[in-house]
């Protein structure tokens, strides 16, 4: 590239495309104004602390430091070169006739020429102001250039300068300048040598461009995106662990149940039905979301005295802190009714753990007891909704007896309920995630819509085809929350 100080004149007055380089400047207004607008999107304060809107701030401030290096330098090609040579005055004398440069801001260039016959060394205006140095104090000769620069960067430096003097190398490389006023900068060189008529280096030129708020917004986008991926593998680690922790907790059964039974748990499809047997089938249903893992769960098993205790419930909140809560909320609520609490003190003793967990968080749950010699059902709920009951093809929901959330009064007691079942009765157990819509304030969306499907709970054969129904209904949708349901079908 020729140097610029030794450039036609003639050339240097007309400057080059004039209506292209206005049209350049016309665009790189436009779409620095849309760097702007998504710059404005990205400013959500109720995300301030999340690590993708940070790091998508900072590859706004990148694109919007490019665009501002791109005007500045279509604004000086469009000015063009000033139309006297400042050659034959002294290193730093003012020209009367030079137009006076506008304040450069971050990212402008300047240019400068190193004569090495004369000793000559002329800089541009824009050059000084990113030095920070006085043009009548005038331009540092190229010996005198590297204490300009911090103490590391100076063999650079000279690296880069004998290369261009001695092989003829292209200078293209950055270094960092300490300014008169003790800032410290980043800059940017680019120069090659100069030849004389002979074919020897005559002098040296160059651009030098403050890079400074470039190199900030690169350095600020790869620590933002470096963030995101530690942040991402948190949340992928513990979702790893959250859904370990869930599938380690809830029932491992699969297909149809039937409690009580004489053998140890596992599926029993294919054996005749008994009057007052329960035939059981769960399902859990993710949310739309697949990262949030919740404390939902579904459970049934056989207690000693040959009862069944039938369970769903969850926990505030997503993760490893409320599967690990759920975790240990199954467990105690296992360990109680195999020792023969009822329903109603169950819940109390669950709410009194809750309250004092070194995590407190808020909870529903309900319990059933059930005794398939009387076909009796003894249940209590804390703050969820009730058992649904499916008979001779319409569905209603159980009268709920009073129970307050999990967590939320210390000392709260919750009453019990008893329900006479009859065969062929379909019972189904839900959590409030099940549904995301609302039509009525009374209803639970999930009851209202599983009620309305009391036809096909009436033609189903057993509880597995009752969970199909449900997940025919509900699997499709995009729920925020994840939910669990349980039908329990009495034998005939």
């Amino acid at each position: 590239m020729p140097s610029p100080l030794s450039a036609d004149r003639s050339a240097a007055d007309r400057p080059p495309q004039r209506g292209t380089v206005e049209a350049l400047i016309s665009q790189t207004r436009r779409l620095r104004g849309d760097i702007d607008a998504v710059r404005r999107e990205t400013a959500d304060e109720e995300r301030a602390g999340d690590p993708e809107l940070r790091w998508q701030r900072a590859l706004c401030d990148l694109a919007a430091h490019h665009l501002d290096g791109l005007g500045e330098h279509l604004d000086q090609l469009r000015a063009g070169l000033p139309a006297d040579v400042p050659a034959q005055l002294s290193p730093g004398a003012p020209d009367p006739a030079r137009p006076v440069a506008p304040e450069p801001g971050p990212g402008r260039a300047g240019s400068a020429e190193w004569n090495l016959l004369s000793d000559e060394v002329t800089w541009s205006d824009e050059l000084f102001e990113l030095f920070g140095r006085r043009p009548e104090d005038g331009a540092p000769t190229l010996d005198e250039l590297p204490s300009w620069l911090l103490e590391e960067d100076r063999g650079l430096l000279s690296a880069m300068v004998t290369d261009c003097l001695v092989d003829g190398k292209a200078i293209d490389g950055e270094f960092r300048v300490v300014r008169a006023d003790g800032a410290v900068r980043t800059v940017h060189m680019m120069g090659e040598p100069v030849l004389d008529a002979d074919g020897a280096t005559a002098s040296m030129w160059a651009v030098l461009r403050d890079v400074s708020e470039l190199r900030r917004s690169q350095r600020e986008v790869c620590e933002t995106r470096d963030s995101l991926r530690h942040e991402r593998h948190i949340a992928q680690t513990e979702r790893r662990l959250a859904v370990e922790l869930q599938e380690a907790v809830l029932p491992p059964w699969r297909g149809s149940l039937r409690l009580p039974h004489d053998g140890p748990t596992a599926p029993a499809v294919g054996l005749a039905e008994a009057p007052g047997v329960l035939d059981l089938a769960a399902h859990y249903l993710p949310s739309a979301n697949s990262a949030l893992i919740g404390g939902d769960w579904y459970d049934a098993i056989q207690l000693p005295d040959g009862r069944t205790l039938l369970s769903v419930g969850g926990l505030t909140g997503h993760g490893v802190t409320a599967t690990s809560g759920m975790a240990m909320l199954l467990g105690a609520l296992r360990g109680m009714a195999v020792a023969g609490t009822e329903p109603g003190p169950l819940m109390g003793l669950l709410n009194r753990l809750l309250d004092a967990s070194a995590q407190p968080a808020l909870g529903s749950a309900v319990c059933c007891r059930y005794d398939p010699r009387e076909r009796t059902l003894l249940w209590s709920q804390a703050g969820h909704p009730a058992p649904l009951l499916f008979r001779g093809g319409r569905g209603r929901a159980l009268r709920p007896p009073e129970g307050v959330l999990l967590g939320a009064v210390a000392d709260a007691t919750y009453a019990q309920a008893e329900e006479r079942l009859e065969p062929g009765d379909v019972l189904v157990l839900h959590t409030e995630g099940l549904s995301p819509r609302r039509t009525t304030p009374e209803l639970d969306p999930g009851t209202e819509r599983l009620l309305e499907l009391a036809p096909r709970f009436a033609m189903a054969r057993s509880a597995q085809d009752g969970v199909r129904v449900v997940l025919e209904e509900f699997g499709g949708e995009a729920r925020e929350d994840d939910a669990c349901v349980l039908v329990a079908r009495v034998g005939c």
